[in-house]
């Protein structure tokens, strides 16, 4: 996750340059006009007939950006709050019972891919030449959350969507995801990730999504409600199933969703029914609640007694496991984005950890990949076509070679063990 150091330097950036946009001078100081110079005390005095015209002059009040609105929503809103036509459409992430009910009916190997950003071209490429090697199991279940969501669609349907897994991470850059221009919920505008998820998820895609579903398959994605503060697990087999505009709609505004960093990018407002009335839910990255989803936190304790109704469990850390030393600069940009860096990272590795425990206590193989990546091994910035590419590839080989995956999770963690093979 450090393209989001990347992504907060670039979108600030836009924010560190002079009102309007003007250049500097080599000096590094915008050149300043007669008003500027009278709008000084001293300068003003001594040059009273040349400062007369601006002594009355008062500067314009800068507009403010109208504060978007919403519908009124209540607790008690929320608790009855349904997708209008479909029912099964998600459940909270932290309730067991409807885990276990939205499962596949025939248990068999489930995959579970992790956040990550622009990182996600590992597990793109991992899939892409497991694929290759003829190995690749068909899933009866696969998860996703944020850069895991977007490629979650593509592994469900399998190796014949491995075109498009490597298109979605070798052939589009930062400029594809977003755009440097504030937004009042978020420092940067996410309109050209909207198009590009328009684009890959077709009405072909959802038909094959929907058929997979039909045959007994689960695809869940992440999200996170944040008027709930609660994560949000969705069938999108379900709703692919349901087939109209509405549900090829919802499904991308999922898939954007489970992408949306707070602060960062702009959450995603659903369209919900709740007593009888329209209103809007708002989403956002299902990272703020599990950095990997396996299953309901309950069912992940030590305490819990549930197994986990799989045949193999595989994740795919779309990110570094291991802590490295980085020098972080004394500014805002760095400061911000190294804490969240560290913090999604620990997530991740708590998390890879407790599904490990659980597959244990289940009696399920575990099988975890992870990125080998040496500290000098860095992109360029947020979304680093040539780093991704290159990280696409070093996928593949992982893929194609006779371990992808390391069975024990420990060491790993603790950055002892070689990523695999």
């Amino acid at each position: 996750m450090r393209f989001l150091t990347a992504a907060l330097t670039a979108s600030l950036l836009v924010l560190a340059l002079p009102a309007g946009g003007e250049p500097v001078s080599a000096q590094g100081k915008k050149p300043r006009d007669l008003a500027a110079r009278c709008a000084k005390p001293e300068f003003a005095k001594s040059n009273p007939r040349s400062c007369a015209r601006y002594a009355d002059k008062k500067p314009e009040p800068a507009k403010q950006a109208e504060q978007p609105t919403r519908p009124d929503f209540t607790a008690e809103d929320q608790a009855i709050a349904v997708i209008p036509g479909v029912p099964d459409a998600r459940f909270w992430a932290d309730s067991e019972k409807d885990f276990l009910a939205a499962l596949p009916s025939t248990p068999g190997p489930w995959l579970a891919l992790s956040t990550g950003g622009g990182d996600g071209a590992f597990g793109a490429g991992l899939l892409n030449g497991w694929s290759e090697s003829g190995k690749r199991p068909e899933f009866s279940l696969v998860t996703g959350v944020s850069t895991g969501a977007l490629m979650a669609p593509y592994a469900f349907i399998g190796p014949s969507q491995d075109p498009g897994l490597k298109r979605a991470y070798t052939e589009y850059n930062a400029g594809d995801i977003f755009e440097d221009v504030k937004t009042p919920e978020s420092l940067v505008d996410t309109w050209p990730l909207k198009r590009l998820i328009a684009k890959e998820v077709t009405p072909e895609l959802l038909a094959e999504v929907a058929e997979g579903h039909k045959r007994g398959r689960r695809l869940f994605v992440a999200t996170t409600n944040l008027d709930a503060g609660r994560g949000v697990v969705w069938n999108m087999g379900a709703i692919a199933a349901k087939g109209d505009e509405a549900a090829l709609k919802l499904f991308r505004d999922i898939l954007a969703a489970s992408t949306a960093i707070p602060g960062l990018f702009p959450p995603v407002l659903i369209e919900v029914e709740a007593n009888g009335k329209k209103t809007q839910e708002m989403h956002a990255d299902g990272g703020l609640t599990a950095q990997i989803f396996v299953a309901p936190e309950s069912m992940l304790n030590t305490s819990s007694s549930t197994k986990l109704p799989a045949s193999a469990l595989y994740l795919i850390a779309n990110s570094r496991l291991a802590p490295e030393f980085q020098m972080t600069e004394r500014s805002l940009i760095f400061v911000l984005g190294h804490a969240i860096n560290i913090g999604v990272q620990t997530m991740l590795r708590i998390g890879i950890d407790r599904a490990y425990a659980a597959a244990k206590r289940s009696g399920v193989p575990f099988n975890l990949a992870y990125p080998a990546l040496a500290s000098d091994q860095q992109g360029k910035g947020a979304f680093d076509p040539e780093f991704m590419k290159d990280l696409f590839a070093s996928g593949v080989a992982r893929g194609r070679g006779e371990s992808p995956f390391v069975q024990e999770a420990g060491e790993a963690l603790r950055g002892s063990l070689p990523a695999g093979k």
